[in-house]
């Protein structure tokens, strides 16, 4: 008779303990060989997921509003601020991100919006919450630029063919009006800026970071006209007529960096009055009066906000603003600038600047889950010498050492592009890794980096230079293992798009160095992702990488591929994609991963079936955090 009563009693104890509890997943995620995630994982870092940040979009001339996109459920939606510090009045709701500029009239706003990241966009307008479609609904199309008076609006499209971004222009407010105005080659064109009138624009064909054409379209006709001589590879990076029909540009024509000057149109002469120096010219914004113009230059990252006096030529530095990244310059019709900032220890908000007083006003306060973001870590930058004596910088977060005493765990999180740069903006989630974990976050501006002068970006170009930018990482482990408050036996390795690569590939170089990679849209064979990536976009990676046509650099490209090498990944692997990404296509994380299973090793896998190229949707984003956080833990934290 006992025995029965032991059955009862067993049977007791398995029901008074239940299973621990899990954070439901996404249904739009696939979570393959990804554990699920334990509901005290999401309660502990919850206010660290629920920051907020705003971008300044433009102001309404018609009521002086302020235009921003920030997130109050899954997405960014456009709201509007009538006043410094007022409330944030949704006007958009949708699925999908979205993103808006209004007429310079403020009575018409034009949206964009994909459909699950697919990059396909379509231009709308937007009146009492609801969209009205202009585009086609099937092509990739991007807004370019309202005429002055906001009659019509010039676009690119890829709607003939696919590939090639013809220029169109419309009055969004009729989208009957469509109309081609010029054919062209490529996938780099759109429109720049209107000319006074309006029967003129200045249209840019981006060939590569260091390559842009500019020309002069005739509107009523389509002709085009070279502006400069584009036998040369200069780079220009913005284009915008003054009202005395004055053309102001960015172009680092006669130097390694961008410069702030004028071009002539009809004989292609650039005059600069920004000198050339070390750093960028990044962004610029003529007043509607044309009398000044605010531009900021990209300093080893940070952000210097300066305003230009046209008729003196003297410029004064604004320096009321905190420093971080400065973006979305625009000037009000009254003149007031607008910008979106973010530091380390902000998130991206909307500021004001006042021209004559350089008085800055702040227009919103983003939250952050209730965390006091002052106490975020500052970067501290890292600056060596690479394998061949070129220098090479990075910029490294510390958790704070009275809480974690000690060598600390590091994870190196390598940018994508690669024509982009790391800058001390705000972290978002990835202060719960320096704050609660105590993990230190280096992130590193190999060669072929923005921000550095057209010579740097260049120097990975091509299949046989590829491989340097990951001999840089070697460079920085060298010297990140000497830190006695790091822990050289306990690195890992991150990365998304050009980085994901360079993630796989820094895994394969240093496999005694990383106890896991972590590899987000990553591409995988760079001759795969050259024939598979969409058709509109494959020239312009054709300059970065190289041509998968040509016999000699096809087999460059290919004796490079991670996929060519998973036997040699040590390393814990994790894989992150999203199922429609444009740019590099599922396929690429498929075959790795299913490359590194097939020799016995596991893989983490999650996919977002409504993502492209990262990871959008706040759900989505959060219960990749948590997964992340999980694997870090499993391989990074144990000793």
């Amino acid at each position: 008779m006992r025995k029965p009563l032991l059955l009862v009693a067993v049977a007791a104890l398995s029901i008074s303990v239940p299973a621990a509890a899990e954070v439901p997943k996404p249904a739009a995620l696939t979570a393959d060989g990804v554990p699920p995630v334990p509901d005290e994982l999401a309660v502990t870092s919850r206010p660290y997921m629920e920051f907020r940040s705003a971008g300044f979009a433009g102001w309404n001339a018609a009521d002086r509003s302020m235009l921003i996109a920030t997130r109050f459920a899954n997405t960014a939606q456009l709201h509007k601020v009538a006043a410094p510090l007022g409330m944030r009045r949704q006007i958009s709701f949708e699925a999908e991100p979205v993103g808006g500029s209004w007429s310079p009239t403020g009575d018409t706003l034009v949206v964009t919006r994909d459909k699950g990241g697919d990059e396909f966009f379509q231009l709308f307008t937007l009146k009492a919450g609801r969209l009205t479609q202009v585009t086609d609904g099937k092509s990739r199309n991007e807004f370019g630029s309202w005429s002055k008076d906001g009659k019509i609006a010039g676009y690119s499209s890829t709607r003939r063919n696919g590939s090639d971004s013809d220029l169109y222009v419309v009055d969004p407010r009729n989208p009957k009006s469509d109309r081609l105005v010029a054919q062209v080659k490529g996938g780099g064109w759109n429109f720049a800026d209107f000319a006074p009138g309006g029967t003129q624009a200045v249209v840019l064909n981006y060939i590569s970071i260091t390559d842009a054409d500019p020309y002069l379209l005739e509107i009523a006709t389509g002709k085009l006209t070279a502006i400069g001589d584009h036998a040369q590879a200069i780079s220009y990076g913005d284009a915008e007529f003054g009202p005395d029909g004055r053309l102001w540009v960015t172009s680092d024509e006669g130097s390694d960096v961008q410069r702030l000057g004028t071009l002539d149109p009809a004989t292609g002469r650039f005059t600069p009055v920004t000198p050339g120096g070390r750093w960028d010219v990044e962004e610029f914004a003529l007043s509607e009066d044309g009398r000044t113009v605010a531009f900021t230059v990209n300093e080893a990252g940070s952000s210097r906000l300066h305003l230009l006096d046209v008729a003196s030529g003297t410029s004064r530095a604004v320096t009321a603003l905190p420093v971080g990244v400065v973006s979305g310059l625009e000037f009000a019709p009254w003149g007031t600038l607008g910008l979106t900032l973010s530091s380390a220890h902000s998130p991206a908000d909307a500021f004001a600047v006042d021209p004559a007083s350089l008085a800055v006003t702040r227009w919103t306060e983003s939250e952050t889950g209730g965390l006091d973001p002052t106490v975020n870590a500052a970067p501290e930058l890292i600056e060596v010498k690479s394998f061949d004596g070129e220098a090479v910088s990075g910029f490294l977060y510390r958790p704070d050492p009275k809480r974690f005493p000690g060598k600390r765990p590091l994870i190196v999180n390598i940018h994508g592009g690669p024509e982009a740069q790391f800058r001390p903006s705000f972290l978002g989630r990835n202060n719960y890794l320096l704050n609660e974990l105590g993990i230190a976050i280096f992130f590193p501006n190999v060669r072929g980096s923005s921000g550095y002068g057209k010579r740097f970006v260049s120097l990975d170009n091509g299949p046989f230079k590829r491989e340097d930018s990951v001999k840089d990482i070697g460079a920085f482990l060298d010297r990140l293992s000497a830190d006695p408050r790091l822990d050289g036996g306990r690195m890992a390795v991150t990365g998304g798009s050009y980085g994901g690569y360079m993630c796989y590939a820094s895994a394969i170089a240093y496999p005694a160095r990383f106890k896991g990679a972590l590899c987000n849209v990553a591409i995988s064979n760079f001759v795969s992702f050259l024939e598979n990536t969409q058709s509109y976009r494959r020239d312009l990676r054709r300059v970065e990488y190289g041509d998968e046509r040509d016999p000699a650099q096809r087999a460059k490209l290919l004796e490079i591929a991670p996929l060519r090498r998973v036997g040699e990944i040590r390393a814990p692997l994790f894989v992150v994609q999203g199922a429609n990404d444009p740019r590099v296509p599922k396929s690429e994380a498929d075959q790795i991963v299913k490359a590194v299973r097939s020799g016995g090793n596991p893989v983490w896998y999650l996919v977002g079936e409504n993502e492209g190229h990262g990871f959008a949707k706040k759900e989505n984003v959060d219960y990749l955090f948590w997964s992340t956080m999980m694997f870090w833990q499993s391989n990074l934290l144990k000793r």
